[in-house]
């Protein structure tokens, strides 16, 4: 697939920001999470009842160009911080400088990209090059986003925000309000705009005094023993709603009754990972499953799901027996995330915040001392991306990117994301490829998923 890229640009606010919001304070939870990027990638077809004789495919790109780029410098002038830059302050420069803006060609089709996606070549389609993601915070900028038009008039959009700004659930909040703009200027429907909140950095107060960074040395001491080099390859592990059924009924206990969907999947591809590390060593390996937490919901009263920042916290349950069954795994992580209460919420909020999240990090770094390797997950399962729409219909498919056979330091990640039509579930793994090559050969695993099917043969399948 060859992507030649057009032009390079930045897409600033339509309206200044005013001098009193020219600094966006990041919150306590922002301030322990590095500069990377995590882009998502949504998949828009061209429909046959968008052509007519009088209309090329040219023509109609360019005006969907246009549309995207006047919306989104709608959408930042409510949305300032992602214009600006990072500094080394735990800040944001709202300097309007623009959110970085990449518009590509595609010579190919779409369809010859999704009848069986390479996941390396959808790289050619993020903003994000590997010297972006090294991690240097001043100067970077909050956003960048890529649009690709390919030979049939399809586009895909790829965006993505600095971790350190914030978390799914912003990016989220973004691109649905980017596409709820351009929507309005292209159809009579009402549509209800989002309204972002700032008020993250005065519930959870940032701090730089000696304990906060004690705690980040202590944060990532823990963490980066677990580390793992290599090369790092990335593969889709997609459940249906068959398969989900089958493992909640078999994850269903006297301790657990109801066991959600992202509990059963956790469960059972860490068994497998689990399974794939002991084989490779010829040991038994306890392993720490690191889960992201939303935190808003789970506040007391909730927090508003627009508050902007990264208002969530990893919970880690340590398997340390083996051949634990599916029911053992789902009742563990059920009891690490049920630890993240209103009580825990509240005791982060104000100025005994960095005080509790001390107590919270010295005793997971305690109690999960004797790990010896590290599963991330991240569930994109309630954002709702196959529901943005910027006038042209919904995506048919969203997406991770992948890594290209790099050599990397890095902890395996899992990202879960909901198929098409919501029943089903896509397992984005990143696994050293020598643990990949165990897994993906892991019958039990295969049992349910199926690995890398055509996201066209599963549209037609729902």
């Amino acid at each position: 697939m060859e992507v030649e890229i057009i032009s390079r640009e930045s897409i600033k606010p339509s309206s200044p920001t005013p001098l009193d919001l020219k600094t966006h304070k990041l919150c306590l939870m922002d301030q322990f999470l590095s500069n990377a990027y995590a882009p998502r990638v949504l998949y828009y077809p061209l429909n046959q009842d968008d052509l007519s004789s009088a209309i090329d495919i040219d023509h109609i790109v360019s005006k969907r160009l246009q549309l995207l780029k006047q919306s989104l410098s709608e959408t930042l002038v409510h949305f300032y911080p992602l214009a600006g830059k990072l500094t080394n302050n735990f800040s944001v420069d709202c300097n309007d400088e623009g959110v970085y803006f990449v518009e590509a060609a595609a010579k190919s089709p779409l369809n010859e990209l999704l009848i069986q996606p390479d996941l390396n070549l959808i790289n050619k389609l993020c903003p994000v090059d590997g010297s972006q993601q090294s991690g240097q915070v001043a100067g970077a900028h909050v956003a960048m986003v890529q649009v690709t038009s390919f030979a049939c008039g399809g586009l895909v959009i790829c965006a993505c925000i600095s971790h350190t700004f914030g978390d799914g659930t912003s990016f989220s909040s973004f691109t649905k309000a980017w596409a709820a703009t351009a929507r309005k200027k292209t159809s009579e429907e009402e549509t209800i705009f989002i309204c972002p909140n700032y008020d993250a950095s005065s519930l959870f107060l940032p701090n730089e005094d000696d304990l906060f960074h004690q705690l980040r040395a202590v944060s990532n001491a823990s963490y980066t023993r677990l580390l793992e080099t290599g090369t790092f390859v990335k593969r889709r592990f997609v459940f249906d709603a068959k398969a989900i059924a089958e493992l909640k009924a078999k994850a269903k206990s006297s301790r657990v009754q109801n066991p959600t969907r992202i509990e059963v999947l956790s469960a059972i591809l860490s068994k497998s990972i689990m399974a794939v590390v002991n084989k490779k060593s010829g040991s038994h390996k306890p392993m720490l499953l690191s889960h992201a937490v939303n935190l808003r919901p789970r506040a007391r009263p909730p927090l508003s799901e627009y508050l902007i920042g990264n208002i969530v916290w990893y919970t880690n349950a340590l398997f340390t027996e083996e051949g634990v069954d599916l029911d053992g795994l789902v009742w563990q992580l059920r009891e690490a995330i049920s630890k993240f209460d209103g009580e825990f919420v509240k005791s982060l909020q104000g100025v005994g915040g960095l005080l509790k999240l001390s107590e919270a990090i010295k005793y997971e770094a305690e109690a999960c001392s004797d790990a010896k390797n590290r599963v991330i997950f991240s569930s994109w399962c309630t954002f709702g991306f196959y529901g943005i729409d910027f006038g042209w219909g919904q995506p048919i498919w969203v997406s991770c990117v992948g890594f290209g056979g790099s050599i990397l330091q890095f902890s395996p990640i899992i990202n879960l994301v909901d198929t098409r039509f919501g029943d089903g579930i896509e397992a984005w793994v990143s696994l050293l490829e020598e643990d990949m090559a165990l897994l993906e050969v892991d019958k039990n695993l295969l049992e349910f998923a199926t690995i890398d099917p055509s996201p066209l043969k599963l549209a037609k399948q729902q």
